[in-house]
């Protein structure tokens, strides 16, 4: 029993694709990803806690760099300007890029110029640097 091939019941080819499907799978992967994009960035306020480890032992002349809540820079007790930064360090330090120095920061400082301050130091050759805070008495940190 076959169907005779040339008569015409009313079925015929389809010559195009239907493309529904795709679009449905195309809508709930932009749905999915629409949700989970804002999941994937780290957006979370945090208060960063204080210190209560011991004191590190100084230096006989520590080499002070601080950066006030006004965003002056200070080296030791004298303003520097940023772009004389690196000459005020050499001229402190005698040209040795291995002295530590000790960067103090107002917390009022907006964090992105404290690090530009510490890009500022790496890129003038000094890479010892320590952040100084202040010594909370016992407790939780």
């Amino acid at each position: 029993m076959g169907f005779p091939m040339h008569e015409d019941h009313g079925l015929e080819e389809m010559a195009e694709i239907n493309v529904t499907p795709f679009i449905d799978v195309t809508l709930v992967l932009l749905i999915v990803f629409m949700v989970a994009a804002p999941l994937a960035t780290v957006d979370i306020p945090i208060d960063l806690p204080g210190q209560t480890a011991p004191a590190s032992p100084r230096e006989e002349a520590p080499v002070f760099l601080t950066l006030t809540a006004e965003n002056v820079l200070m080296l030791g007790d004298a303003p520097v300007p940023a772009a004389g930064l690196a000459a005020a360090l050499e001229q402190t330090t005698g040209g040795d890029a291995e002295t530590r120095l000790y960067l103090r920061a107002d917390s009022a400082v907006p964090y992105g110029a404290l690090m530009a301050v510490m890009d500022d130091l790496r890129g003038a050759g000094y890479r010892k640097v320590a952040l100084v805070a202040l010594e909370k008495s016992g407790g939780t940190p």
